[in-house]
């Protein structure tokens, strides 16, 4: 048999970049299909032209969407539109539209397709930094290349895709920090007279880089500030659980007396100023809704954030595709943001009886299912201590999950979405990767005190058995997940396929 092997330097560059390939030719082949504005893009892409043109989000007629994609792209007025989300995300957008223009979705989806393709090689690099593993790393990342959330959020110019990959990318500062400090513990421990509490590390650039992804999640979403909050607790137990480890007496007041506010001056200014930094078109115009608020810029920008916090804590319309986060995990309603039929005969379907195009927010189910059973196995594994050097993996992966998905618990009457999760879905990937690496590990044999040299030999031969079939089923359970990836795609893409297909693919009632 002819075997090939890879270099594991080449391995290294080689996999992330075929992992991108394959994700670019996902999201951006027929992006510019369906040439509609879909589901919320109706507010984003047209608040993004406006925010090009004006610096602010202006209002349109009541035929806008029409007129928008026959071409009339000024149509817009000049009068303020109230909008509820920070415009960060809708300047990406804009992005898109200055380079391709906005006669077409390829302009206006661009930004969100490159985000979602980043955001694999990302996810490939945090979870090959946490396992060691190329391997660990092509799965976390190939999966996420070929799961239907990520491809729908990256296809359609909504806002969380643009929140999933800042929130990844601070998570991987702080991976870079966790290396930085460690570094900087293993200089204190050789000073000859270390002292009781540690170094105060003031030049933690990671951190700083961390909190200005932060920000710019924040500037997203607001649900960037969860993140925020829950990332400044870790580096605070991290920090404290480091300093234990490098034998720091007063490691607990150190890391949350000292260290702590440090932290916090790292991480929480440079957020802010970047979020502030974002609304720039607002302040520096005079047209924004609420702008004539009060003669201070600053002090207008907080009274309309005063209005959309209210917006936000009170908003409970119903919707059909609306999913509370309970919900989440079992994948109950994902939201269909686009639908079409031709009818059977048309130009468009006359290659088959009945045909239906959809693009939604199904994830792959075996990943998103097996992910879950994987969360559950490394909280056990932490609990009770034996995840020995993957702790760190472990904790960091949970945190993340954590913070994404928690907070939407607290709000159990509010109209959210199962798409939501698409935050979420990069530390499930890596949490599902980090998993199975685990099982796959090789078993040490269990013997008896002072076992003969035939007890050896059979424990060595059964500890390699269940290495074999645990291995055997890692390859399988990957193969399965990527093979139902590629099935469950269609449902993201908005590409006509035959109903009996898509209706093979309704493995839920609440999928219909």
């Amino acid at each position: 048999m002819l075997r090939v092997r890879i270099a594991p330097r080449t391995a290294g560059w080689l996999t992330p970049l075929a992992l991108t390939v394959v994700a670019a030719a996902l999201r951006f082949i027929g992006l510019s299909h369906p040439h509609e504005l879909v589901f919320d893009e109706t507010y984003y892409v047209k608040d993004a032209w406006t925010l090009l043109h004006l610096g602010y989000e202006g209002t349109w007629p009541d035929d806008a969407n029409a007129l928008f994609t026959g071409g009339d792209t000024a149509a817009f007025l000049t009068d303020p539109s109230y909008v509820v989300h920070p415009p960060l995300g809708k300047w990406l957008i804009a992005v898109g539209m200055l380079l391709f223009g906005a006669e077409s979705g390829f302009g206006w989806r661009f930004s969100a397709a490159v985000a979602g393709t980043l955001l694999v090689p990302l996810v490939y690099a945090i979870a090959r930094r946490l396992s060691g593993s190329v391997v660990i790393g092509a799965v976390a990342g190939g999966l996420l290349a070929v799961d239907g959330l990520a491809n729908s959020l990256s296809r359609v110019s909504l806002l969380d895709g643009f929140l999933a990959f800042f929130v990844t990318l601070a998570f991987w500062f702080l991976i870079l920090d966790r290396e930085w400090m460690t570094r900087r513990l293993e200089a204190w421990q050789a000073d000859p007279h270390p002292g009781y509490t540690g170094p105060v590390v003031w030049d933690r650039p990671w951190v700083l880089a961390a909190g200005a992804a932060l920000g710019a999640a924040t500037a997203v979403k607001w649900s960037g500030l969860y993140v925020l909050a829950g990332v400044g607790l870790f580096l605070v137990v991290s920090d404290a659980l480091m300093r234990r480890r490098a034998g720091v007496k007063e490691w607990y007041a150190a890391a949350l007396v000292r260290q702590g506010p440090v932290a916090f001056l790292q991480l929480v200014p440079v957020a802010a100023v970047v979020y502030v930094v974002s609304w720039t078109g607002w302040l520096v115009t005079t047209g924004g809704y609420d702008r004539g608020s009060d003669p201070n810029p600053l002090i207008a920008l907080w009274n309309y954030h005063q209005s959309m916090y209210g917006f936000h804590v009170g908003l409970s319309a119903s919707h059909p595709y609306a999913s509370p986060a309970w919900q989440w995990p079992l994948l109950l309603r994902p939201t269909a943001m686009w639908l079409a039929r031709p009818e059977a005969g048309t130009a468009q379907c006359a290659w088959s009886d009945d045909c239906i195009g959809v693009i939604g927010s199904h994830p792959n189910p075996i990943t998103w299912y097996g992910a879950w059973v994987a969360v559950i196995l490394l909280i056990v594994l932490l609990i009770r201590r034996r995840a020995g050097a993957s702790a760190f993996g472990f904790a960091l992966v949970l945190t993340g999950l954590a913070v994404t998905y928690v907070p939407w618990l607290l709000y159990p009457a509010r109209t959210i979405f199962q798409f939501y999760t698409v935050a979420m879905l990069p530390f499930l990937v890596i949490a599902l990767a980090l998993a199975l690496g685990g099982l796959t590990q090789q078993r040490d044999p269990v013997t008896l005190p002072d076992p003969s040299p035939a007890e050896l030999a059979y424990a060595r031969r059964a500890a390699a058995r269940e290495t074999r079939a645990w291995r055997v089923f890692a390859i399988s359970f990957v193969a399965i997940a990527v093979l139902a990836g590629i099935y469950f795609l269609p449902l993201s893409t908005g590409f006509l396929t035959p109903y009996g297909f898509w209706l093979m693919h309704m493995w839920l009632p609440g999928w219909i």
